[in-house]
């Protein structure tokens, strides 16, 4: 693997692991943004948080790499609801409308560089 490889998957790797531990450093900010038919947010939030740090440590080992990309790509599709729930509440309050807004294409940009390790 290449230098840029190996400091995309480093950096990739840090994202899901820093975002996972904020699950639970900041549940609030997380539940927030959970849509209202989420079933148990508070347990969701816990697994996703989980997921994220597993899915993280994962992608950085070669023989689960695949898997884990993989992962990344169905954990980024399963949580764009609460990303379009946070966009939504954004446009209701006038705040952050941009932000929110920006993010949702970047599940796109996220996906394909999770996809770039399968």
């Amino acid at each position: 693997m290449s230098t840029p490889q190996l400091i995309s998957l480093y950096a990739m790797a840090a994202i899901y692991v820093f975002a996972g531990i904020f699950h639970f450093v900041t549940p609030k900010l997380f539940l927030k943004v959970t849509p209202k038919w989420v079933p148990s947010p508070e347990k969701v939030n816990i697994l996703v948080g989980v997921i994220e740090i597993i899915l993280g440590i994962a992608v950085i080992f070669e023989a689960t790499r695949s898997y884990a990309a993989i992962g990344i790509i169905a954990l980024l599709i399963a949580v764009f609801p609460a990303n379009w729930n946070h966009f939504q509440m954004a446009r209701r309050k006038g705040k952050y409308v941009i932000p929110t807004l920006i993010r949702l294409p970047m599940q796109a940009f996220l996906i394909y560089w999770a996809y770039t390790f399968v």
